[in-house]
C-alpha cells in the first residue's frame, strides 16, 4: 500500500477553512456522506499541522477518536505542552513531511494547515486536495489557498471522466 499526500478540509463555500475566531462551531449541524470518516480514517497514517491551528484545538484528534502520530510544525516546540501521539518539529516543511510519510508506514498523510499545504503544493508534495464544502459563507477567517501575487495552479477533477470539468453546487440561503 502506498500512501497519498492529502491536504484535506471541510470548507465553507467562499474558502475559508476555520472563522474569524478559532472554533469548529460553524461547522455545527452541518452533515457528511454516510461512511466518509471511516473511510479516511481506516486509510490515515500521519497526520501533518502547524502550531497555530493545534494551539486552537489542542486535544482534538481527527475522526474523533483516532490515535496515530501527529507532527506539529513549529518554531518554538521548547513552550509546547507535550501529548501522547504529538511530536513537535521545527524543521522545513520538506523534512517534516518527510518524517510524517515514513512515520505513516504506507498509509497516507493528512495535511491540516493552510499554510503549510500552501508550501507543500508549492514544492510539488501534495498529491490529491480533499475537500468537503459546508453549506455556510464565513466572510473571514483563515482561506484554504492565500497567495496574493502568486500563479495560478491548475487542478484536474478526480471525480468522473472529465478533469477539467468545473464542479457544481447548489444552495439556498436559510431564512429565518
Amino acid at each position: 500500500m502506498s500512501g497519498k499526500v492529502l491536504w484535506h478540509f471541510s470548507m465553507s463555500l467562499d474558502g475559508f477553512v476555520d472563522g474569524r475566531e478559532p472554533g469548529m462551531a460553524w461547522l455545527n449541524g452541518v452533515t457528511g456522506p454516510p461512511g466518509v470518516e471511516e473511510a479516511y480514517s481506516s486509510r490515515l497514517g500521519a497526520v501533518l499541522g502547524g502550531r497555530k491551528g493545534h494551539d486552537a484545538y489542542p486535544d482534538a484528534m481527527p475522526y474523533g477518536d483516532w490515535q496515530g502520530p501527529v507532527f506539529i510544525l513549529t518554531h518554538h516546540p521548547e513552550d509546547a505542552r507535550p501529548q501522547e501521539h504529538v511530536t513537535f518539529l521545527d524543521c522545513d516543511v520538506e523534512e517534516a513531511l518527510r518524517i510524517a510519510v515514513e512515520a505513516a508506514d504506507g498509509k497516507d498523510v493528512e495535511v491540516h494547515s493552510a499554510d503549510i499545504g500552501r508550501q507543500l503544493l508549492e514544492h510539488g508534495l501534495i498529491d490529491q486536495i480533499d475537500l468537503h464544502i459546508a453549506p455556510v459563507l464565513l466572510g473571514d477567517g483563515i482561506r484554504l489557498y492565500d497567495n496574493p501575487g502568486g500563479a495560478p495552479i491548475k487542478l484536474h477533477n478526480l471525480i468522473g471522466d472529465d478533469p477539467h470539468r468545473e464542479v457544481d453546487l447548489r444552495y439556498a440561503p436559510q431564512r429565518p
